[in-house]
This record gives C-alpha cells, structure tokens and sequence, in this order.
C-alpha cells in the first residue's frame, strides 16, 4: 500500500469484522485494520492477498490504537467490530488515550443493547462522536452486502451515509428482489442500498434487537411445519427439503426457507445419514430474541409469537429432562396422515406458516411504533422493511408487500389493518386453523404457530373476558375499573364486603 492515509480505522477483525473490512476494500476505501489477536491480521492480509492477485494490497495493519490513528485520515471514521458490552467501552476509552477528538466518528457494529448505545453516546459526548449502525446478514452478508440499520448524530450520518450506501446490500428498485454478487473485487454498484438512517441513537440497534426477535419466531415456524410433517406426515428430511424449495417459490420465499431446506438436504458425511438426524436439538441463543420479549413486556406491546420462539430454544436445552418426560409422560398416539392426504396437510401447513409470518411481523411492527412513541424516535416503518430485503437474515419477497402497507398508510397502526394483509389471512385462515388443531390433537408442540394465532383471534375480538379480569383485580386488591356505560377516566370500585356490594365512584 502506499504512504498515504487510510480513509477508514478498523478494530476487530473476526468473523464478522474481516468481511466487513474486504466489503470495504472491495468498494475502494483503504482500510487500516487493528486487532488484539494478530492471527487475526494475518488471516486478513491472507485472504485480501489471495482475493486481489497481483493487484496492490487494498488493506493495511498496525500494532497499536495510536498507530491506526495516525495512519488514517483526520478527522478519523473509526468502525469497530468487537462484543458488545464492557469491550466497545475499553476500545473507546483506549482510543482516547490515543489522541482521538471530539469531531472523530467511532461506530459500534456490533449487536449492543440499545439503551447501552444511549448510554454511550451521553458518556462520550464532547470526546468523540458515537455513532452506530447495526448490521444483519451474517458473515456472508458482511462480505458481499449486509442490511445496515444506522443511528446517531444526523452530522455523523452525513458523513457516513456514502459509506454504508456502498457496502449495503442492494435491491433492484423495479422488482424489489436483491441484486446478488458473491464475487470478491466486484461488489454491487447499481439498486437501492439496504441501508437508511433510523434515527436517534439507539433507534438502530432497537430496530435490529426487533429484526432478530422477528427472526427466533420465524425461525420457530419453520422448525414447527418441519415437526409436523417429520412426525405427522411421516416425511423424510429430503421430502422436506423438496417442499421448503417449492415453498420458496411463493409468498414465502425468504433466506430462512432457502437455507431449511440446505439443511435438510445435507447428509453426514460421517454417518451417511441426513445431518438434522445428527444434530443435537439443544438451540443456542445469543440475547437478541429475549432482549425482544422483554421489551415486549416493558412497553406493553403483545408480542407473543417472538416469546415463545425464546422459550422454546430455552425448553430444548431441557435435554435430560426431556429424555425422563418422554419415558413416563403420555401423549396421544400420533396417527400418520396417509400419502392420499399429505398434499392437503402440506397447503394446510404452508398457509399456517404465511399467516403466522404475517402475524410476527405485525407483532414486531406494532413493538417498534409504540417504542418510537415513547422514546420520541420518528421511525419510516416502509423505509425499515425495505431495508430488510436483502443482505439480512429475514430477507423475504414477504417484506415488499409490508413496504407497500406502510406507503399506502403511513399512520398505519397494525399491519393487520391493511387491507391485503387482512385480505390474506380470510383467504388462508381455514388452512392455518386446522394446522394448528392437527398439530394440537397429535400432541405435536406448535407454540409459535398457535400463539400467532391466539394473537390474531385475541386482536380482532371486540370484547375480551378482561371485564371478568379486572372484576377480580378489584375484589382482591381494590384496583378499581372503569364501566361501559361512563367516561373511561372515571373509575369505581364495589365494596365487596357490604351487604348488597355496592358500586363507589373512587
């Protein structure tokens, strides 16, 4: 390389890190690369090496903070790829030893908790600029074009935005599908990047926490359609495969179906038998999906879908006590659908899928208006689906039509409401509730498919037994109600332990 300046600082080459790093070579910025491991370093140089051939070194390393920063041009943009929590404050920190100034930009990449990022921000204030942009996509996506959801200083995104515009995966804007080039040194110039300031500090990485619970519950509902037809349907994994990819051909075409049905597809090499069959149905979570349903709770938006995902990865690593249940707990005995019949159990599973899928993004949605509300974030919910379909995880043909919803209504208050998504659910329904009973009456778990549609049922009832509910709030513990037949804000309490229980305005 050269002598002179980088344009880009970055810390941490990992996975992730590496991948972001070649994205950004590959888009001509000069990056200056620093990590604590140097293997790290040398696995870079390795790989950019190999991808270039005799063409000159795109990326460069150091040994130290205050070298990176004198190698890289001023006022420095400094990126960082490194666990989130105490370790992206010991690089800040390290990088102000170092000599950073208040008009340098460090960005937190990494799947930091949101409040964390606002902590940051306040902390760091008139030090340097903190800016984050969460990214999705995997180690794939990092390399060739992942779904960035940036937020921070709108000065900072200024400068950034030409950036993150670059290395984002792109969408070709007559069809919405996503233009895809896995080839190193020949990245993706045309279509609309899938990258788009959120808002506020913090609004990013809140936007990305709900993209992961969205993607626990999507991938639960596939598990489950998995589940039933192993079980019910008696379908060998490759059986599966084969519907997944046909599945992919419609309305739930997305990532997650191409990659179940990789999967399935896959035999062990070891033992010759298909690799889900040898795979330990123990599932790891890394804190996004719960971070989703615990903010479900505290904002007091339902979002029932996304917790049963939590809980049903945290139900699989019950492993032993599984084993002991399944030797002295009885079930129903599950009785095989006949192959006469298994076409008309698969449509019945794909439309519980397509309806469930609706009904977890509406979830997730309706988590980030009532969120933005109470944090003052002014989120564009068309502008989030449409970064959503390409370069992320949840990438889904699915996500144009919630764009569409959100640019027909801007002031849409549930994706329920619009009319094509209600016009799907009254068209598919019927297939999606006998999947559900089916499924139920064989004793075969389907807690994200059934809570979907608990969850639609529950929002379209006008009258709920919560009357009942708060009857009894009242009677044990004097919480009051209000009545059908008064102003809301008035509220009564009834003297349960009077003769004739008589009704008190409070």
């Amino acid at each position: 390389m050269s002598d002179s300046l980088c344009d880009i600082g970055f810390i941490g080459a990992g996975v992730m890190g590496k991948n972001l790093i070649l994205n950004l070579a590959d888009n001509g910025y000069r990056v200056c690369a620093f990590d604590l491991d140097h293997s790290r370093l040398n696995a870079l140089l390795e790989q950019d090496g190999g991808e270039r051939g005799d063409a000159p070194a795109r990326v460069e390393v150091c040994n130290s903070y205050t070298e990176l920063l004198s190698k890289v041009k001023a006022p420095h943009l400094i990126i960082l790829s490194v666990p989130a929590g105490a370790p992206v404050d010991d690089v800040c920190n390290k990088l102000l030893d170092a000599g950073l100034k208040a008009d340098d930009i460090v960005v937190d990449t990494g799947n930091s908790l949101w409040t964390h990022s606002v902590e940051r921000a306040k902390r760091y204030e008139g030090k340097l600029i903190f800016f984050t942009t969460a990214v999705s996509g995997g180690e794939v996506g990092a390399r060739f074009g992942p779904s960035l959801m940036p937020s921070g200083d709108p000065y900072a995104w200024s400068r950034i935005e030409p950036v993150l515009h670059a290395i984002a995966a792109k969408v070709d804007p007559g069809s919405g599908q996503p233009i895809e080039r896995f080839e190193p040194g020949n990245p993706v110039t045309e279509g609309e990047p899938c990258a788009s300031y959120i808002g506020p500090i913090g609004s990013g990485h809140y936007v990305k926490m709900v993209h992961n619970g969205i993607e626990y519950a999507d991938m639960q509902m596939i598990c489950e359609a998995y589940h039933v037809m192993r079980s019910s349907l008696a379908m060998s994994p490759a059986d599966i495969a084969a519907v997944f990819r046909e599945w992919n051909k419609g309305p739930l075409n997305s990532y997650l179906i191409n990659i179940s049905a990789e999967v399935l597809a896959t035999t062990d090499a070891e033992t010759e038998q298909p690799l889900v069959d040898v795979i330990l149905d123990r599932a790891g979570q890394k804190g996004t999906g719960l971070w989703t349903a615990v903010s479900s709770l505290e904002v007091g938006c339902p979002a029932p879908s996304i917790a049963e995902a939590v809980y049903a990865r945290a139900l699989s690593t019950r492993k032993v006590l599984r084993t002991r249940a399944a030797q002295k707990l009885q079930g129903p005995v599950v009785e095989p659908v006949e192959a006469a019949g298994r076409a008309e159990a698969i449509a019945q599973l794909h439309d519980a899928l397509y309806c469930a899928k609706i009904c977890v993004y509406a979830q997730g949605f309706d988590l980030m208006k009532l969120a933005a509300r109470e944090q003052g974030w002014q989120l564009n919910f068309a502008e989030i689906a449409r970064i959503w379909r390409a370069g992320c995880i949840i990438r889904a043909v699915f996500l144009q039509s919630i764009s569409d919803a959100y640019e027909r209504d801007t002031r849409l208050s549930n994706l329920l409401l619009d009319d094509f998504f209600a016009r799907q659910i009254a068209e598919h329904q019927g297939n999606w509730r006998r999947a559900v009973a089916d499924a139920t009456i064989n004793g075969i778990p389907v807690p994200a498919l059934s809570s979907a549609l608990s969850y639609y049922d529950a929002f379209r009832t006008e009258s709920l037994p919560a009357n009942l509910l708060q009857g009894q709030r009242d009677f044990f513990g004097a919480h009051t109600f209000a009545r059908v037949d008064r102003p809301e804000q008035q509220k009564y309490h009834v003297q349960w332990s009077e003769p004739g229980r008589p009704v008190v305005e409070i």
